[in-house]
């Protein structure tokens, strides 16, 4: 249905009407998949009591499931199950809209989401009055939809709503995520005042620098004040962290025309970088005082598709050990997960003789390593570091170190071979070659006060 339709097959109309039709069974979907939680849940929970888990123990590693089951990571599946449970046992006319193609998943998620400090009474409520409304919840954009639920809600329980917004206070945190162009976002949650108090403060910082003829503009006077008023440094540039570089021989050493010197370079907790940007920070790392970059090597298998074995009898992970499993697999090794590594596990248990070397060491977040201990769960490692991890269903998932960086051989471009000129046929001279378009200007290189410590 979906790919026999060809350039003429249809006119605009019916394109549009395509798109419709289209888009309301994805809510359908999202529904059943709620249902089918919802059932999961109390199925696993009922298994979960009559094998004599504890009351407190009831529930857990259900949500893992269900992410893993959707191809998500643990925390995406807690939320599908609690938006599942919001919405098929609590909010039944926003559940029938969702059932019915008329709203999308995100529109059911931004009803929950602004009703859930209420109580089961007044939510049932607001999602009565929502559907009673002209339209309906299918009249209302995203904006409104939240605007309008957040706006019953507050008539409803103005002391619920408000007591909300003090508990929030206690969600303030700092996160750090990439952004394209090998820059990062730092971002902090704070409550209003701090945050409108915080961004005063950079900007009286620009106010100032800026009566001195900074040069600067706004939004980099702001980011370098940020960053030396965290770190204590002079020079926004000047940080002395040690960023670690997982970098090939070939990317290192090789030459930036060969295959192997313009493979990408893994920065631990980024991601991956440009080969020469890379080379620049680690070759001009002595341009600042009692700035150093180590080298640290890593070898790999024969076929280059995995980091060898380190091997050790202790019981806890040495320093090296834990290093190494960090630079081997950069994020947690359950399936869709990618959270920041917190534990090294044993997936052959202590107790059961599991060495602490790399074939048994995977690197996991801190959700994933509890979640294994719950009932019906069991992993087992593999004779290449894979671990296979089967949940109480028997669903078995596989996860493999991800491959070193740079796995293909240092190649030279062969020498290429033009094809003769042609001729013109009237005059037997070759035609005039068309004209080429003028490169254009590299851009000014901009001097930088210090380098970033590499370690590779």
């Amino acid at each position: 249905m979906l790919t026999g339709f060809g350039a003429n097959a249809v006119d605009d109309a019916e394109r549009v009407d395509l798109l419709r039709r289209l888009e309301e069974p994805k809510g359908a979907a999202a529904a059943a998949q709620a249902r089918i939680s919802v059932d999961f849940d109390a199925s696993q929970r009922r298994a979960q009591e009559a094998a004599g888990t504890p009351a407190r123990q009831l529930g857990k590693g259900i949500a893992a499931q269900v992410g893993l089951a959707r191809r998500d990571s643990p925390v995406k599946g807690a939320r599908h199950l609690g938006l599942a449970k919001a919405l098929v046992l609590e909010r039944p006319h926003t559940m029938a809209a969702l059932s019915q193609g008329r709203i999308s998943e995100w529109r059911a998620v931004l009803v929950t989401r602004e009703t859930a400090c209420l109580s089961r009474q007044d939510r049932a409520r607001v999602d009565a009055e929502l559907a009673g409304r002209p339209g309906g919840l299918e009249a209302l954009g995203e904006a409104g939809t939240e605007a309008e639920a957040r706006r019953i809600a507050y008539r409803l329980d103005p002391y619920a709503f408000t007591e909300r917004a003090r508990r929030a206070t206690s969600e303030r945190c700092v996160t750090l995520r990439p952004a394209p162009e090998t820059m990062t976002y730092l971002t902090a949650l704070l409550p209003v005042t701090q945050g409108v108090a915080a961004y005063a403060a950079l900007t009286q910082a620009d106010d100032t620098s800026r009566a001195s003829g900074e040069e600067r503009s706004r939004g980099q006077v702001m980011a370098d004040t940020l960053v030396e008023r965290l770190t204590g440094q002079t020079h926004a540039a000047d940080v002395p962290l040690e960023v670690n570089l997982v970098i090939s021989d070939q990317a290192l050493l090789g030459d930036p025309e060969q295959t192997g010197g313009q493979e990408p370079v893994e920065v631990l907790g980024y991601g991956p970088v440009p080969a020469p940007l890379a080379r620049h920070w680690i070759t001009e790392t002595g341009l600042v005082p009692d700035s150093k970059a180590w080298l640290r090597r890593l070898f790999t298998s024969p076929d280059r598709t995995r980091l060898v074995d380190m091997d050790t009898r202790r019981r806890e992970f040495p320093a090296t050990l834990r290093r190494f499993i960090n630079v081997r697999d950069r994020r947690c090794r359950t399936p869709w997960c990618e959270a920041p590594i917190r534990h090294r596990d044993h997936p052959l248990r202590a107790a059961d003789k599991g060495p602490s070397n790399t074939l048994n060491s995977p690197g996991l977040c801190e959700a994933c390593n509890y979640t294994k201990e719950a009932t019906g769960w069991h992993a087992r490692g593999g004779h290449d570091g894979a671990v296979v991890t089967t949940t109480p269903t028997g669903h078995a998932y596989t996860s493999h170190p991800p491959p070193p960086i740079a796995t293909r051989p240092a190649v030279t471009q062969p020498p290429r071979h033009h094809p003769p000129k042609p001729t013109c046929t009237t005059c037997s001279e070759p035609p005039e070659p068309p004209a080429r378009p003028l490169p254009l200007a590299p851009r000014p290189h901009q001097p930088r006060r210090a380098r970033l410590n590499g370690a590779a």
